[in-house]
């Protein structure tokens, strides 16, 4: 038994990154990901993620907040410097109108993704720190370098559209992190809670895949719809986030590849 333990790391973020590891390589290989990899976002795609992540937040941080004395989810409980879903909803309203509500779309994927966050905050709410840890941390890694190339090569100006991306109470993103890690690792765990939350990971990967598969059959229909709609609607539709062509091709990949992971699986910096 004590040998078995020696062959794993002991803090959790880092069992964390060792169990999702075939889950990280098969989330960036569904073909959206793919997509983002090649440095090309349609706005449409970008519209819709922001919808799904909405739904995402809503429910995480709902839970969240109702958990907030909990002794697994007091010491990651961060709403002043973390919380997205404000400026989710800021930035739908930008690209949708004020009646951003009434058309928000997601697949029956992002609905089941919900669901299963909503089940544990009533039943097993230490099993939030696997999601919240996942895309938090993810968010902050990639905000600030996505936001300024969302920025430019969307042509969106002074941040609108981005505030997603946008962490203003946190002043060191690295700094916050590593807080952010050690608080978690801090959390007093039996051995049957640790691995609920472990399995609790490579399921929030799970869900995030069925997302990007749910993402890209939508978008596909779309596409076919757009093909037979007006040159006006495909003006508008058709609008490309290109990763900057000033680029070498290598540093393109690797920054689509960012985009990809930040956007939305949520690349946790550890």
């Amino acid at each position: 038994d004590v040998a078995s333990k020696q062959k794993v790391p002991r803090d959790l973020s880092e069992q964390i990154k060792e169990v999702t590891k075939e889950s990280h390589v098969r989330a960036e290989n569904t073909e959206l990901m793919l997509s983002f990899q090649r440095g090309q976002v349609t706005l449409p795609q970008y519209k819709l993620l922001l919808c799904s992540l909405y739904e995402i937040y809503q429910v995480l941080e709902e839970e969240m907040d109702r958990n907030s004395n909990h002794p697994a989810v007091a010491p990651i409980y961060f709403p002043a410097e973390l919380a997205r879903i404000k400026s989710i909803e800021k930035d739908l309203e930008y690209f949708y109108g004020p009646d951003w509500r009434e058309k928000i779309v997601v697949p029956a994927a992002t609905q089941r993704y919900s669901h299963r966050l909503r089940q544990i905050g009533k039943e097993n709410p230490e099993f939030l720190v696997a999601h919240a840890y996942t895309r938090y941390l993810g968010d902050l890694s990639g905000g600030q370098v996505l936001g300024r190339i969302a920025q430019k090569s969307m042509g969106l100006k002074s941040g609108e559209g981005l505030s997603f991306f946008a962490f203003p109470g946190v002043s060191s993103p690295n700094l916050f992190k590593q807080l952010y890690r050690s608080r978690m690792n801090s959390v007093e765990l039996t051995a049957e809670e640790r691995n609920g939350v472990l399995e609790e990971a490579v399921r929030a990967f799970e869900f995030n895949i069925q997302v990007f598969d749910g993402l890209q059959k939508m978008l596909s229909v779309a596409g076919n719809r757009q093909r037979q709609s007006s040159t006006d609607s495909n003006a508008v539709h058709g609008k490309t986030l290109q990763i900057p062509g000033t680029f070498s091709p290598m540093l393109r990949m690797i920054l689509g590849l960012f985009v990809a992971l930040a956007a939305v699986v949520g690349l946790y910096a550890l």
